[in-house]
């Protein structure tokens, strides 16, 4: 699986998945770093299969407009640590990765997985 870890989670997200083994590049990694247009994190999305994950809901807006881009995760914590949204990925990581090799949306909030599409 690859990734594309959006600009307002942290770069740690993007390691940790580097750390389990995937593919995943953080927003800051490219040339306009956390400038990035949604529309080019949508394009190398669709190009590379790569899963957005955001707290941004313009891209699960436009999920359900133009299934845009590859498959999503939406992180829906609100504001939370960037140590506890790491600890609440990993206490979930096999559960996540299971939802979303299945599924093309997938919501996390602080107490649940919620499958959208």
């Amino acid at each position: 699986m690859k990734f594309i870890v959006d600009a307002h989670l942290p770069k740690k997200l993007s390691n940790f998945l580097i750390e389990k083994g995937f593919d995943s590049i953080h927003t800051l990694d490219f040339p306009n770093a956390n400038a990035t247009k949604d529309s080019e994190i949508n394009e190398l999305s669709l190009k590379e299969k790569r899963i957005v994950i955001s707290k941004d809901s313009d891209f699960y807006n436009r999920y359900l407009v133009k299934s845009e881009p590859f498959k999503l995760i939406i992180i829906s914590t609100g504001n939370i640590s960037n140590v506890d949204l790491i600890d609440l990925i990993e206490k979930n990581f096999e559960k996540i990765i299971d939802e979303i090799s299945l599924n093309s949306v997938l919501e996390i909030t602080e107490k649940s997985l919620i499958t959208i599409l």
